[in-house]
């Protein structure tokens, strides 16, 4: 199929890990595992110039597990301040986590059924314990940054202009890899059908601080993502 003009697009398939999904993973993202024929059918779209997977990749002592705190902190409701530790006087405050995506065990894998054969690279991200990362592009520090991934330098090395983001969990990381994707200048879609949020009650919020950072919520249906199998322009 012929490439269209201007436009070059990625799949970003964001954190589709065992840990997360039903019915077993340890920080199990509600209905998180019936994303995947979504994600697999976009791995098969004929125009991708790339699609790049990411995993959470921590460490057993990673300042997001609750466990891992003094004083009876408990995932999902605690958080702690991560610090610079380049620069003490930049903070920001982390929601704490079960232990979860703990390198090189099973619920670190990729999930069961999301097709590989299709996936260009894997790429770890939150392999440093003292910083979270949600974003596939670097931790939320800036002066310094401690952890920066490449992925800003890998898709315009492959001359990208869309990126399409997919994944796990809606209101984390695919929202913070969706907003630094825009910040990096290219044209960013968030696919409906192929994310869930950890807090479902809050995705109307979201979505519409998504809409507000320039990325565009769409429906698998919609002529963005028909476009990526040739079959409309926007």
């Amino acid at each position: 199929m012929a490439s269209e003009p201007g436009f070059k697009p990625a799949l970003l398939v964001i954190d589709m890990q065992e840990d997360f999904c039903p019915p077993n993973g340890s920080l199990a993202v509600p209905d998180g595992r019936a994303v995947i024929p979504v994600i697999n059918a976009l791995l098969a779209a004929p125009t991708l110039a790339v699609r790049i997977a990411t995993r959470d990749w921590h460490p057993a002592d990673h300042i997001s597990f609750a466990s891992n705190h003094a004083g009876s902190k408990q995932p999902y409701v605690d958080t702690c301040t991560v610090v610079n530790p380049s620069n003490a006087t930049e903070t920001y405050e982390t929601r704490l986590w079960p232990v979860h995506c703990v390198a090189d065990t099973p619920g670190a894998q990729l999930a069961a059924g999301l097709d590989p054969r299709r996936i260009d690279r894997v790429l770890d991200k939150g392999t440093d314990a003292r910083v979270e990362m949600y974003s596939a592009f670097y931790d939320p520090l800036r002066r310094p940054r401690v952890s920066d991934s490449g992925l800003a330098d890998a898709l315009r090395a492959a001359d990208v202009t869309h990126v399409y983001v997919v994944g796990l969990a809606a209101d984390y990381c695919v929202r913070s890899t969706a907003v630094d994707a825009r910040a990096e200048g290219f044209v960013v879609y968030v696919v409906n059908e192929g994310t869930r949020p950890v807090d479902t009650a809050a995705w109307g919020q979201c979505r519409a601080e998504l809409e507000a950072a320039g990325v565009r919520v769409v429906s698998k249906d919609g002529p963005e993502v028909r476009r990526l199998y040739g079959e409309a322009k926007v």
